[in-house]
């Protein structure tokens, strides 16, 4: 039944994207979107021109070409050039005329005064194109971009301008841009949400999909170009992904020839070596890269104190721990892309990552009951948090003309994820008195096949559709064992082992219709279905009563420009799926005041978005203000309550209990001082309500409300100087976060960092400081219930500097951009809530 339902989804979106197609083959269009096509008069005379880039006098491909008569300022006629630049307009009515020529990346051009007469065959001859984009001495150098930009759905943060990110990873720049929130374990939020989507380079990864946080720190910082953050995604993306996406761009080009980059970089809690490398000559490209970094010095403290009531019994905890952690960070990737004619073209690429983190932490626990103590001991946990993750995709790309064009995508992805600790207990003459052991072994692997077709619908419309499914498939397998001090570990038959298996497989369909009005409105309406078909079991229980499920997912956006002042106002429903680790029933003990279970029984959470937003440059100064709502039923919550079992202990699992209502304002003004100077601020504001509840004594329901106001903000400023010199200085604060069971503590953030560069722009060298004015950083949660109270304070020691060096080989000439194929994007996995970062992919810039 499921393939069936598949295969219907599928036949109803792609029979008529095959329609449209000419049977005889794609021929190269004449009339350009809302030109006069087959109306166009008929004449004698020809018009015909080769476009070449002004710099390195290459052929432009697909170029536009528009013809427009002067009398009357209408386009009557177009074309687009050929893989060799070369155009012809045949079957040209004599007249007065001129030419406006356009492409993607480069100045639209003017040929004016153009007198044609009957029969007459005139050719232009070269016409040379300027690029945007500046040259000096063979190195390539863009423009002075704002290092905050926004566009019509999306923010987008030019990282590429961030100095003070070389030697860091995806942590870091994430941490600059406005709207997001990363703590101090690396998970990101949005307007104050972790259930986001997460992309790299338009494509999900099963590494995303085990933790957020994690696939973060093997990202090098600066190989990021863009950070893209759509709060208002339409019905061309994935529905997962409630409180938004983020679209993370690494850098490529578009040059001819062969170029390596060496990124090296040395600090106090990390260093890091990367090497990158392109060939592209004709038709082809290739890339080939790798990214190596190191973690040490990584150090924590915690104080732990809380109490509970069992059976009428009041036990309280005291613990502090010391601990430290250190990783090694990898990531590979082959890439091809090759031109199969001047309108098709295909990529394939293959990136394997990999993570290997080591933690370990001591442990004194300390127990009392009705005021009396009665057991102290100790614990020495080490940790191991590995993964090796394969992605590979083949992607293909026809254009038929500006703006309607087909494509197929594909993915596989993979993830073998290692989560295991081992623990000596001792007593309290710190001697080994027992052994404990979880080794936790997973699987997520995934293959995604998507098409998408759009096309233009006169000149001032444009028509989406497509259709996507993807096949995933979990595994767990997990298992407690203990030992006593010496000798051969079994198995502990009080704590739960056995293996989950968990298909889900997703069939989903879109349309999407945009129009622009002649006084300057965009509407952008859509619709998407999403089918989820779920087969779960547990080899100990048989299948897990987990139903199928549908959703219809719709979203609004429009737009308005009032002389200088832009206003967006947008809705859409979201969904989001559990993660991984919110499923996985394991028992994670590692810490046993703290302990960890997942439900595999869990369903989707809903969310309902509002937003309006008005942007409005005044002179030399951006301002944009954002109001949003988000309303979310079924919400996927942690559930914490005292164990019957373990005293003392505090075990935390997720229900489908929750209502979660957040309004707030998202601020954000940006000064350009001078072309080379620019600084801003930003400030992010909601208000939240929680309900949900949960088990209190004698399995009573205990019901749970929490409210009150979230704040963050930061502020930054950068500056370039003679001689290659530039500065760059950041700071952010985030307060207490509201959670339904507490609240979770602030903390702040800042770095400050110089740059040089020598060699023509090929080489430079950097320095870089962060949090240098404190030795450490507390981080205060509180968390109640009618059976539990619980203090934690966590220490962080991240006080940092890092020295970097950059150099560039290869010469390089610019070739015209052309688009390439698009790729796959998935999201399907929501945050745990822990330090273990968001538990699943997120939508990114790159449509479904």
């Amino acid at each position: 039944m499921k393939t069936i339902l598949l295969a219907i989804i599928f036949t109803t979106f792609l029979s008529p994207v095959f329609a449209q197609f000419p049977t005889g083959g794609a021929s190269q269009p004449k009339a350009l979107p809302g030109t006069a096509g087959d109306q166009t008069p008929k004449g004698t005379a020809k018009i015909s021109g080769t476009l070449v880039d002004s710099a390195a006098l290459k052929p432009i491909e697909f170029g536009s070409i528009a013809l427009y008569n002067k009398k009357t300022g209408q386009a009557i006629d177009g074309t687009v050039a050929d893989e060799k630049g070369k155009f012809s307009l045949t079957k040209v009515v004599a007249g007065d005329f001129k030419i406006l020529i356009s492409f993607i990346g480069y100045q639209n051009k003017t040929i004016d005064n153009i007198t044609l007469s009957k029969g007459q065959e005139l050719d232009l001859g070269t016409i040379k194109i300027s690029s945007n984009v500046k040259q000096l001495d063979e190195v390539t150098v863009t423009g002075q971009a704002a290092l905050i930009e926004e566009k019509v759905d999306r923010l987008v943060y030019n990282a590429e301008k961030d100095i003070a990110a070389k030697g860091g990873d995806a942590t870091d720049v994430l941490r600059k841009v406005p709207l997001l929130t990363v703590d101090l374990d690396g998970n990101v939020s949005l307007r104050g949400s972790q259930n986001i989507r997460v992309l790299i380079n338009n494509k999900p990864s099963t590494i995303v999909a085990s933790s957020v946080s994690d696939a973060l720190k093997q990202i090098p910082a600066d190989q990021i170009k863009t950070v893209e953050v759509i709060t208002s995604p339409s019905s061309k993306y994935d529905a997962e992904g409630s409180g938004g996406i983020i679209n993370i761009i690494t850098k490529k080009n578009s040059l001819q020839g062969l170029n390596l980059n060496v990124d090296a970089g040395v600090g106090n809690r990390g260093s890091m070596l990367s090497l990158n490398g392109g060939y592209r000559k004709g038709k082809a490209g290739f890339t080939i890269g790798g990214f190596g970094r190191g973690s040490y010095n990584t150090i924590t403290k915690s104080e732990l104190s809380q109490t509970s009531i069992v059976e009428g019994v009041a036990t309280e905890t005291r613990q502090t721990g010391d601990g430290n952690s250190k990783g090694l960070f990898g990531q590979y990737n082959l890439g091809f892309d090759y031109d199969l004619a001047k309108n098709q073209s295909i990529t394939a690429g293959v990136r394997y990552g990999v993570r290997n983190m080591i933690n370990q932490q001591d442990l004194i626990t300390q127990l009392y009951k009705n005021g009396s103590q009665t057991d102290r001991s100790g614990r020495n946990v080490d940790a191991k948090n590995l993964s090796g993750t394969v992605d590979a995709n083949i992607d293909y790309l026809h254009t038929f003309k500006p703006q309607q064009e087909w494509s197929i995508s594909t993915l596989y992805s993979r993830n073998d994820l290692t989560n295991n600790f081992d623990a000596d207990l001792l007593n309290s003459g710190n001697t080994v008195t027992r052994r404990q052991r979880n080794e936790n072994k997973s699987i997520n692997q995934e293959f995604t096949f998507q098409t998408d077709y759009q096309t233009p619908i006169k000149k001032n419309q444009l028509l989406e559709f497509g259709g996507k499914a993807i096949f995933r498939e979990v595994t767990s397998d997990y298992q407690f064992l203990i030992a006593e001090a010496t000798g051969d570990f079994v198995k502990e038959n009080d704590q739960p082992s056995g293996q989950l298996t968990y298909h889900q497989n997703i069939a989903a369909g879109y349309t999407s219709y945009t129009y622009t009005t002649k006084s300057r409105y965009t509407f952008k309406g859509g619709v998407r279905y999403e089918h989820t078909f779920i087969d779960a079991s547990t080899r100990e229980g048989g299948s897990i009563g987990v139903g199928n499920y549908g959703v219809l997912v719709p979203s609004v956006n429009a737009s308005k420009t009032i002389k200088g002042t832009t206003l967006k106002l947008g809705y859409n429903r979201r969904i989001q799926r559990p993660g991984l680790a919110q499923l996985n029933p394991n028992f994670n003990s590692a810490n046993p005041q703290n302990i960890t279970i997942g439900n595999p029984e869990l369903r989707p959470e809903l969310t309902n978005n509002f937003e309006l937003g008005v942007s409005k440059n005044i002179k030399k100064v951006f301002v944009n203000a954002t109001f949003f709502g988000r309303v979310t039923n079924n919400a996927i919550s942690q559930v914490r309550q005292p164990s019957d079992s373990l005293p003392g202990a505090i075990i935390t699992t997720f229900e489908n209990i929750g209502r979660q209502h957040a309004y707030g304002i998202n601020l954000f003004a940006n000064v350009a001082a001078t072309s080379k100077i620019n600084f801003g601020v930003f400030a992010n504001s909601f208000y939240t309500t929680l309900t949900g509840q949960t088990l209190g004594e004698n399995n009573t329901v205990e019901k749970l409300n929490n409210n009150g106001i979230n704040v963050s903000g930061g502020i930054f400023s950068q500056a370039q100087f003679r001689n290659g010199w530039g500065a760059q200085a950041f700071g952010f604060m985030q307060g207490t976060q509201i959670q339904l069971q507490g609240k979770q503590g602030g903390f702040g953030f800042y770095t400050v960092g110089v740059k040089k560069e020598f060699g023509n722009k090929k080489g430079s060298v950097g320095l870089a400081a962060e949090n240098f004015l404190s030795k450490r950083f507390k981080m205060h949660t509180e968390l109640f219930s009618n059976q539990f109270n619980q203090v934690n304070d966590m220490y962080f020691y991240n006080r940092g500097i890092r020295l970097t060096f950059t150099y560039k080989i290869g010469k390089m000439t610019m070739d015209a951009p052309k688009r390439k194929a698009k790729s796959v994007n998935n999201d399907d996995v929501k945050s745990d809530g822990s330090g273990g970062g968001q538990q699943g992919g997120a939508p990114g810039a790159q449509p479904k």
